[in-house]
């Protein structure tokens, strides 16, 4: 494995990024295990999850646990294992997200929407529970929630996915005003990235999608995972409750 250039913020700590076998999860976990971290992978699939623990370096600094993000047991089984191999769990990085729907809200099936904001909203709450009961609560730590642009202006065909992400930003804000100061809680609320989960959005016109954003282009997976690195770094040490926007300048344009 090739030398990291970057500064090793995280030595010495260890973080759980979930939803991480590919895409953005991957991503933040790739950033973070160069700057130091040993990280705890999860994803529903354990044989993309042990491909990503070879990738990032192997079992000397990454583990992967399969599981469903929104169960309860999967979530105390991923924390106790960070505790028990690695000897803490100082980070968390909520980015298990579904949207198995798209088109208008008056076909929007209610079922569909419990499970939206089971797996956005309320895993996200839960394996923040889980995190602060068995290591933050006593040694501080950070927590970075991966929101959407999407909860933060009216996002046609996929407005419930949007609604959900909407309260994933509030949940933050709620987390920070509990937590502090001993954690840290913020959020990064991306526009579409070039992920394998948002290939619906871009696949076909990437060039006619980019034009509505200043930098004309769509965001890389990289490039979430450098601002999550920074809002679990003690850089961002007077930051908590915040929701940082990396859109690539979409929204100044008033789009999603």
């Amino acid at each position: 494995m090739a030398q990291s250039t970057h500064p090793r913020r995280f030595a010495g700590q260890t973080a759980i990024v979930t939803g991480a076998s590919r895409g953005i999860g991957y991503a933040v976990a790739r950033r973070l295990v160069d700057e130091g971290a040993k990280v705890v992978i999860t994803a529903r699939k354990q044989e993309p999850l042990d491909d990503a623990v070879q990738r990032l370096g192997g079992h000397d600094v990454a583990l992967a646990v399969a599981g469903r993000g929104d169960d309860p047991d999967h979530q105390s089984d991923a924390v106790a294992r960070a505790i028990d191999t690695f000897g803490s769990a100082d980070l968390l990085v909520n980015n298990t997200g579904i949207n198995p729907v798209y088109g208008p809200l008056m076909q929007m099936d209610p079922d569909a929407a419990r499970k939206i904001m089971d797996v956005n909203v309320i895993s996200a709450l839960r394996w923040t529970q889980a995190v602060h009961s068995a290591w933050q609560a006593d040694h501080g730590g950070a927590i970075v929630n991966i929101a959407s642009i999407a909860g933060l202006r009216p996002a046609p065909n996929i407005a419930f996915y949007g609604v959900s992400k909407a309260a994933v930003i509030h949940l933050t804000e709620e987390l920070a005003w509990e937590l502090g100061p001993g954690v840290r809680v913020n959020a990064v609320a991306p526009a579409v990235v070039k992920t394998r989960f948002a290939t619906a959005l871009y696949e076909g016109r990437e060039e006619q999608v980019a034009e509505a954003y200043p930098l004309k282009r769509l965001g890389e997976p990289e490039d979430i995972g450098s601002v999550v690195a920074f809002l679990l770094s003690a850089d961002s040490g007077w930051m908590t409750g915040q929701t940082v926007v990396v859109d690539g300048g979409v929204l100044l344009g008033g789009g999603v």
